[in-house]
């Protein structure tokens, strides 16, 4: 939809797009007693300092307005925004896409998680999540989404999801139905984080990018207690930059403890790992 010179008005609309999306106020967690224990508990922790750094670099679409990434095995999925111009794509790391699905206007792409065979693709404000077949992205079917469709990832040992709404709260929901079946709000030393956006589960923990920042977070979801903050910066030159691109989408590289991390427009993805600060 956009070249990578002269599309300075549609990623600005895009942009504008993202900030409309803030939710207008974070609602409570259901459970009073809860939400207590977790901000005390998100006070308390220690939060750890890490940064990325670069182990390899790989090409990346610079169209793509990227929402979500996940690797399965050796697959990367990554699912695009905007009305129009989404799409759900699969393939090796750091070339084109072997398989490409693309959204009808008016979907507009959102996160995405990988179940085995299947996968499910959130949209942003159409009220709509996809399942699809992870090895061909055919669409399985359409079930009714409620809420924003930000980020989602998959907790295997809890078979549960964890979703994003632009918010500082996590949702949590079955995976066969996304009905909800739980919430938590995030906090850092006590303080809300909003603006929670794609996300990657890793074992107990959750991953989110902060929009529109270069930061990464890792979650405590039993408490919400942000457990540690990754700095991501400088990883693009200012040249590399244009009006709408920001850090956007982490995929954990199955077997290790190495990342792919790239943002929406980006021309580059990263192999990294996380050390301290």
């Amino acid at each position: 939809m956009f070249e990578r010179v002269g599309r300075a008005a549609g990623a600005v609309l895009a942009a504008a797009l993202l900030l409309a999306s803030r939710p207008p106020a974070d609602r409570a967690p259901d459970d009073p007693a809860g939400r207590a224990m977790g901000g005390q508990q998100a006070a308390a922790h220690r939060v750890e300092q890490l940064r990325v750094k670069v182990l390899k670099t790989l090409p990346h679409d610079p169209q793509a307005f990227t929402q979500g990434l996940e690797m399965a095995d050796a697959t990367l999925y990554e699912s695009t925004g905007l009305s129009g111009a989404s799409s759900v794509r699969a393939g090796p790391p750091g070339k084109p896409p072997a398989v490409r699905v693309a959204l009808s206007a008016p979907l507009f792409g959102e996160g995405i998680t990988v179940l085995g065979r299947t996968l499910w693709q959130l949209t942003w404000r159409n009220r709509t999540a996809i399942e699809r077949d992870a090895k061909t992205l055919a669409e399985l079917r359409r079930v009714p989404y409620a809420d924003d469709g930000w980020g989602v990832c998959l907790q295997r040992a809890r078979h549960r999801l964890v979703t994003s709404d632009g918010s500082s709260r996590l949702t949590f929901r079955d995976s066969g139905t996304l009905a909800k079946t739980g919430e938590v709000a995030v906090a850092e030393e006590g303080r809300p984080v909003t603006e929670l956006n794609e996300l990657e589960c890793v074992g107990a923990a959750v991953y989110a990018n902060v929009l529109p920042t270069d930061r990464i977070v890792r979650i405590d979801p039993a408490t919400g207690a942000v457990t540690a903050s990754i700095d991501a910066s400088g990883l693009l030159r200012d040249d590399e930059r244009v009006p709408g691109s920001m850090l956007n989408g982490i995929a954990a590289v199955s077997g290790t403890d190495q990342f792919l991390i790239t943002g929406k427009f980006w021309p580059r993805m990263f192999r990294v790992a996380l050390v301290p600060a």
